[in-house]
């Protein structure tokens, strides 16, 4: 009140300086602005573990691809000294193949084997790159690349099974 007082006197702004007023008002306007940032941080730090969880794809080290995907079901060193690993987590199975320790390329296929839903596949696709996806479907075998040129993906049967797999391209 006495900030009004002293507008309503007339006093000018440089006679106010380092007044601070403490009403009800201002008190709950900062802990509204408290509330809000706590609120923002607690949103930060969900958006960073979204993130970390999201880098175990294409391009991901062993340690976060074995994190994000569970179980190992199979590990085989291929001919070309690349490493196929095989995992199975919730209701998917994941054929990752490694070289220099860093994934290249990614199979996601149902463990029931049914095929993928159209909602499957843009959430796998999605998680492989922040670009979008373009389909360019050949005969009957579909295909995606992503706007960035850094991907490219096709679903079709792999080991007799319908499944999606992304490949880095940029290697």
């Amino acid at each position: 009140m006495r900030a009004l007082d002293l507008f309503a006197k007339g006093t000018n702004s440089s006679e106010m300086s380092g007044f601070e007023e403490s009403t009800p008002l201002a008190d709950s306007r900062h802990m509204l602005e408290w509330e809000c940032m706590k609120q923002s941080i607690a949103l930060i730090t969900v958006l960073c573990v979204m993130a970390t969880w999201a880098s175990a794809n294409v391009g991901a080290n062993s340690e976060q691809i074995e994190d994000a995907y569970g179980a190992i079901v199979q590990r085989r060193l291929r001919d070309d000294g690349t490493v196929s690993v095989v995992y199975a987590k919730d209701r998917y199975l994941y054929m990752v193949t490694f070289a220099n320790s860093r994934s290249i390329s990614e199979s996601y296929s149902r463990a029931d084997g049914k095929d993928l839903s159209e909602k499957e596949i843009a959430k796998f696709l999605k998680a492989n790159s922040g670009a979008k996806w373009v389909a360019s479907n050949v005969g009957t075998e579909r295909r995606f690349k992503s706007s960035d040129g850094a991907a490219e993906a096709t679903y079709g049967v792999l080991n007799g099974r319908r499944a999606l797999t992304v490949r880095d391209v940029r290697r």
